[in-house]
């Protein structure tokens, strides 16, 4: 009986440790995958806001719930960018510019994304503006905005405009 019950539940943790989990965007944001996410950039001219995350992150779990859900971060990062996710566990295959494919998870890499959640702010031809990592509050994600959308980043580098505006 001991060894049936043994057999079971070692069989209900190995069927569930082998199911795919998804990491989720935050709730009301029209999030789109990464190569979607360029092609809309180039044809609309905007730029690109990268969202890396992943399932069972407490701290993109946090960021979602505490800074995300402020609704002028959503008009403004709706109104502003192309939102991109990537679930940094992903096997997913997608686009780069190049026409090289790789996986979610080979994109983490290339972006240095080796803990989440980790944002980065790309140019509409996919070339990267900035990225930062860990817990952001609706304040940060409002001054990235202003450094962003206001084209501050094109004179100034994030660390003076941060210094010059907290």
């Amino acid at each position: 009986m001991h060894r049936r019950l043994f057999a079971i539940a070692a069989l209900i943790l190995a069927t569930s440790w082998a199911m795919p989990a998804a990491a989720d965007p935050p709730e009301g944001y029209p999030f789109v995958a990464y190569d979607d996410g360029l092609k809309q950039a180039r044809e609309e001219g905007k730029r690109i806001f990268v969202y890396f995350g992943r399932y069972g992150c407490g701290w993109c779990d946090k960021t979602n719930k505490e800074a995300f859900s402020a609704a002028d971060v959503r008009a403004r990062y709706t109104e502003h960018y192309v939102l991109v996710y990537v679930d940094a566990e992903s096997g997913r295959r997608l686009t780069l510019p190049s026409g090289e494919r790789i996986t979610e998870r080979e994109l983490g890499v290339k972006f240095k994304a080796f803990a989440t959640p980790l944002f980065a702010f790309l140019e509409p031809g996919g070339s990267q503006i900035f990225k930062i990592a860990g817990i952001q509050s609706a304040g940060d994600l409002t001054l990235y905005d202003r450094f962003v959308h206001g084209g501050v980043y094109r004179e100034q580098d994030i660390q003076s405009f941060l210094a010059a505006n907290l």
